[in-house]
């Protein structure tokens, strides 16, 4: 289904409806205010003729610290939900911004979508590879703009580097590597308590499987749990494959190997904290991902390598390019200005045309996608054959009952959209 994705934009692009507000006002809900919300708050106050209207968190105490700091900016007032059914019904939310756990990405946006809204959904967007073709589907169905939060797209470094890279400067690219340094230490053992009172238990776990509370899981190291994250791979790994299958103009593999586990210390998580991922490609292209939370000197970053040459690039998207054996060549260093993410998802939304994200919402599905083929593969402990035009293992039941989850009703990622 994703490997036709020329035909989904295409469709996508030509569902045009007028905007609805009269002032052109774009009223967004947050669902979910941690750590990445509170940053959408950060984000969206600024931009031009756009209101925070809604705010949805299953944490009462946090929805209300966030609340207060909106009125201090704005002198308005959010409306608090703890469900974000109740937010979808209200028709005078134009848009949803998502800042859940990992597991609750995909139902959120597709609820959302399904109610007629747009969606802006952080990495990674889905939890399991059948919610990313879903989300897909949505998207269609409903002729909604959706954006993933891969928020390096809109930098101008980047998009100066895959701009050199898009048009030949190292030659043909038969390789593209990373390398992420977590720093995360051990998270103890937390016993099994009550949830806190300000806490809604039922929702904060929803479509996983109902299970004790511990402080482990909230507000953050719910990342190193299987059934709310994806480790660090999907944590921030999704950020550095998507900049790789970028500049490589590549889909999805057709083979994966994960290597690694959690060395150095017991503790309550579950998620590897050292991992080591080879994703190829049906031209024999690889990309080579290396994710560590131990100890290293080394720094994020990315390398391309090519028949005429190589690239590397630091955290920010500084590069520099080695032509031939000794040719050390300095790009312009004219980069394009850093784009703002939530203003170009305002402009697309009040557009109509999902033409205009830098980070449309299968660009995001395919990079997160492969976050989940190498977890599977970590996870089975060995290499897996992929077929990206079937979206399936060939001849591996084990394999292929990992791409979705089972749900606890009624928190449902739907078959049909």
């Amino acid at each position: 289904m994703l490997s036709h994705r020329r035909s989904f934009l295409v469709s996508a692009a030509a569902a045009s409806q007028s905007w609805a507000q009269s002032n052109d006002r774009l009223r967004v809900a947050i669902v979910g205010v941690g750590s990445r919300g509170s940053a959408h708050i950060s984000e969206l106050l600024p931009v031009p003729n756009l209101e925070i209207a809604a705010l949805v968190e299953v944490d009462g105490a946090r929805a209300e610290a966030a609340s207060q700091r909106i009125f201090a900016k704005t002198g308005k007032r959010p409306l608090l939900h703890t469900d974000m059914r109740r937010a979808f019904d209200d028709k005078s939310i134009d848009a949803v911004a998502i800042a859940t756990t990992n597991h609750w990405h995909a139902l959120t946006a597709i609820w959302a979508m399904q109610a007629g809204k747009d969606v802006y959904v952080e990495k990674p967007v889905s939890h399991n590879i059948f919610e990313g073709i879903q989300l897909v589907k949505t998207a269609r169905k409903y002729n909604r703009i959706a954006a993933g939060g891969t928020q390096r797209r809109w930098w101008g470094p980047f998009r100066k580097a895959v701009e050199l890279l898009h048009a030949g400067v190292i030659g043909d690219i038969y390789q593209g590597n990373f390398f992420f340094p977590g720093g995360r230490d051990s998270l103890g053992f937390k016993p099994v308590t009550q949830p806190p009172a300000n806490l809604n238990w039922d929702l904060w776990v929803g479509p996983a499987p109902m299970q004790d509370y511990h402080a482990n899981l909230v507000p953050y190291n719910w990342h190193w749990f299987w059934d709310f994250g994806n480790g660090e791979l999907g944590n921030n790994g999704i950020h550095m494959i998507d900049i790789l299958r970028w500049g490589m103009k590549q889909t999805l593999p057709v083979s994966v190997r994960s290597t690694g586990g959690r060395f150095g210390y017991k503790d309550q998580g579950q998620t590897p904290n050292t991992q080591n991922v080879t994703w190829t490609f049906a031209d024999g292209a690889s990309m080579v991902g290396q994710l560590r939370g131990l100890y290293t000197a080394e720094k994020m970053s990315w390398d391309f390598y090519g028949s005429k040459g190589h690239m590397h690039l630091d955290s920010n998207g500084d590069f520099r390019i080695l032509l031939g054996r000794n040719k050390q060549t300095e790009p312009v260093v004219t980069y394009p200005a850093n784009l703002d993410h939530f203003a170009n998802f305002a402009d697309a939304v009040r557009a109509r045309n999902p033409k205009l994200l830098h980070a449309e919402i299968e660009e995001t599905v395919l990079s997160t996608a492969l976050c989940h083929l190498g977890n599977i593969s970590h996870r089975l402990g060995r290499e897996l054959r992929f077929d990206p035009a079937k979206m399936v293992f060939p001849n591996d039941a084990e394999a292929n009952k990992m791409l979705t989850r089972e749900y606890r009703s009624p928190y449902v990622v739907p078959t049909e959209v």
